[in-house]
């Protein structure tokens, strides 16, 4: 395959573009040109700006899950109309059609259900013939899916298969891919990711010893962290440490920085692009169930402790995890906290998760979807 792709993204949540990049830096490996757009940009970016936000208040104030289960009800209506999800995308579609156009692409890949929706227009109406593909980015099938009509559909896992051909999506189109993300189990030895961490953001540790635990709330810092530091620091032993990626939530680190001023105990950073790095540091992460934090674990061999989900696609991410093995997750701050300590002390207990999430890894599927695109573009 030669030429260029075009990959389409949507700023809801950062797993979406994490995969973009990660499939963006996967092609231009084998040599491939590759752009990311904001979908929704194209409309204009006001546009782009003002859903990013509707989604991140849905969020705070529990209405995605909501909305979620309304769209799984209306994606179950035997109805032949378009739902008002497609309709909302026509609005930047002709826009797309030209810069697919311009810019001579051979194949446009989605990690965004949105994308897939202004693309099945364009086949429908601009009888557009480039080859299309979507990337899920979680671990179950969204809704309004069924409407769309893409070349391939790349999934996170084989045992998702069934669902989304339940849910109308034709098997031979249907590719288990795997997610792509920034990890492909190439790790760095735990005291040398410590040490580098150490000179890195200024903690002074100066040694390696004690349980590092580190807890994600994603990109915008959600989930109740304050209460799960609480229950894990009362457990602590001198060594110990606690590392909180707060995200761009400003005031969830400057909460906690005020709460354990005088403990070393609990570090706090804000957005990071070590998240690998961390990861091969820490004996146990505590993340919300997003696809790309999940799948990033899953390949680095991190036991895995699932806290408070976005209830609609990441409970469900938590309870694929959690059925396989991967990760164990409770509504009870102190559970988690005792199972983490389980997980540290009781090598059995850890080798059985490690274990799990060996036999459900795929490997790296940024290059998994990039040869199925090669073998469908001309």
């Amino acid at each position: 395959m030669k030429g260029k792709i075009l990959i389409l993204s949507c700023n809801t949540g950062e797993g979406h573009n994490s995969a973009a990049k990660a499939l963006k830096r996967e092609a231009e490996k084998e040599g491939l040109q590759c752009d990311i757009y904001d979908a929704l940009g194209l409309a204009g970016n006001w546009l782009s700006r003002r859903v990013s936000r509707i989604y991140l208040k849905s969020v705070q104030v529990s209405l995605f899950s909501t909305g979620y289960a309304i769209g799984e009800w209306y994606s179950s209506l035997a109805s032949k109309s378009k739902s008002p999800i497609y309709r909302f995308n026509k609005i930047y579609a002709k826009n797309l059609y030209k810069l697919i156009c311009d810019n001579g692409y051979n194949a446009v890949v989605c990690t965004h259900p949105f994308p897939t929706e202004a693309l099945t227009y364009l086949k429908e109406n601009y009888s557009l013939t480039v080859p299309t593909f979507f990337v899920s980015t979680d671990y179950t099938c969204y809704p309004f899916l069924n409407e769309t009509d893409i070349d391939g559909y790349m999934i996170a896992h084989p045992d998702l298969v069934d669902e989304f051909v339940s849910k109308g999506i034709p098997a031979e189109r249907i590719h288990p891919t795997g997610i792509p993300c920034s990890v492909n189990a190439c790790r760095t030895p735990k005291d040398e990711a410590r040490k580098e961490l150490d000179e890195a953001y200024g903690w002074n540790i100066g040694h390696n010893k004690g349980r590092w635990f580190l807890m994600m709330g994603g990109s915008m810092g959600f989930g109740d962290i304050e209460e799960m530091v609480r229950c894990l620091w009362r457990r602590c032993r001198q060594y110990d440490r606690i590392i909180c990626v707060c995200g761009n939530n400003k005031k969830q680190k400057r909460k906690l920085d005020k709460i354990y001023s005088g403990s070393s105990t609990v570090l706090t950073i804000g957005y990071s692009d070590r998240i690998p790095l961390l990861m091969d540091a820490c004996d146990v992460l505590f993340t919300k169930p997003g696809g790309l934090t999940s799948t990033e674990a899953l390949n680095q061999g991190i036991p895995i402790i699932h806290t408070a989900p976005i209830k609609g696609i990441e409970d469900k991410n938590a309870i694929f995890f959690n059925e396989r093995g991967m990760s164990f997750t409770s509504p009870y701050s102190e559970d988690m906290a005792e199972y983490a300590f389980r997980l540290c002390e009781e090598e059995n207990c850890r080798n059985e998760m490690l274990e799990s999430q060996k036999h459900n890894r795929l490997g790296n599927a940024a290059l998994n979807i990039l040869t199925i695109i090669k073998t469908q573009t001309k």
